[in-house]
C-alpha cells in the first residue's frame, strides 16, 4: 500500500485491540518521526505501551485499548506543522497496517505536557491495531470547498478530493482551497483548531495534486 492508497483506506479508530505494535515496525516509526522532526523543526514523539494517551471517562464512553500514541508537540505557533506532520504519520501507519485517530481535544492534557520535554502538545494520535477499519466519514462536496479562476485543471480536481478525505476537527471540513493557474491557497476556520486542520488538509492537497503542479501562496 503506498501513501494515496493508505489516503483513502484510513479511517478513524477509537477502538484497538491489545496487539502489540512489533518491534521493527516501532522502528519505522520512530524513523518518520526522526525525519518529520528534523525537517519541521518539531518534537514529535511516540509513546509504546503507555495507557495515558486519555482519561478514564473517554476510554469508557469512546475510546478502548488506546496504548500506543504519537505526542505531536513542538514550539509555540507550530500547529500547522504539528497537523501537517500528523497526516504524515497517519498515512505512513496505514500502510504498515495500522489504525491511526487524531485526538485534538480529549487526550491527557497534562501527560502529553510532561513527557513533551518542554515542547507543546497540540494532540496526540492513537496508533496501534483497530478493533475495525472504521468508516469512511461524511464528506462536503467539491463545490463546497473549493474555488477556481477558470476551468480547473485535474491536479487542482485531484488535490480537492484528496483533501475532503483529511481528518478535521468535529468533521466540520471548515476549509476553503481556492487555485489562479499555479498558485493555491487555502483558509480554515476552525476556532482553536484552525492551524492544525490546516496542515492536515494541505498535506492531503498535495498528496493528491502533487506537489510539482502548484504553489501555496
Amino acid at each position: 500500500m503506498d501513501m494515496k492508497e493508505a489516503m483513502k483506506a484510513r479511517h478513524m479508530v477509537r477502538k484497538y485491540t491489545d496487539r502489540t505494535i512489533p518491534a521493527d515496525i516501532v522502528d519505522k516509526l520512530n524513523e518518520r518521526i526522526r525525519m518529520n522532526n528534523e525537517l519541521h523543526g518539531l518534537s514529535i514523539r511516540l509513546m509504546t505501551n503507555d495507557k495515558s494517551a486519555v482519561p478514564g471517562v473517554v476510554r469508557l464512553i469512546l475510546a478502548k485499548g488506546v496504548n500506543n500514541f504519537f505526542i505531536m508537540a513542538g514550539p509555540d505557533g507550530a500547529d500547522e506543522l504539528c497537523g501537517y506532520c500528523g497526516a504524515d504519520l497517519m498515512l505512513y501507519a496505514q500502510t504498515l497496517g495500522l489504525n491511526t485517530w487524531w485526538v485534538g481535544g480529549t487526550y491527557n492534557r497534562k501527560g502529553a505536557q510532561e513527557k513533551s520535554e518542554g515542547a507543546k502538545p497540540v494532540g496526540i494520535i492513537a496508533v496501534g491495531y483497530g478493533q475495525t477499519q472504521g468508516v469512511p466519514h461524511k464528506t462536503k462536496a467539491a463545490e463546497q470547498v473549493s474555488s477556481y479562476d477558470g476551468e480547473a485543471p485535474q491536479w487542482f480536481m485531484d488535490g480537492i478530493e484528496a483533501a475532503l478525505l483529511a481528518p478535521t476537527a468535529l468533521a466540520k471540513q471548515a476549509f476553503t482551497i481556492s487555485g489562479t493557474e499555479n498558485k493555491v491557497s487555502i483558509s480554515c476556520d476552525n476556532s482553536i483548531f484552525t492551524g492544525v486542520d490546516t496542515g492536515l488538509v494541505k498535506y492531503h492537497f498535495e498528496l493528491g495534486a502533487g506537489k510539482d503542479n502548484f504553489q501555496w501562496e
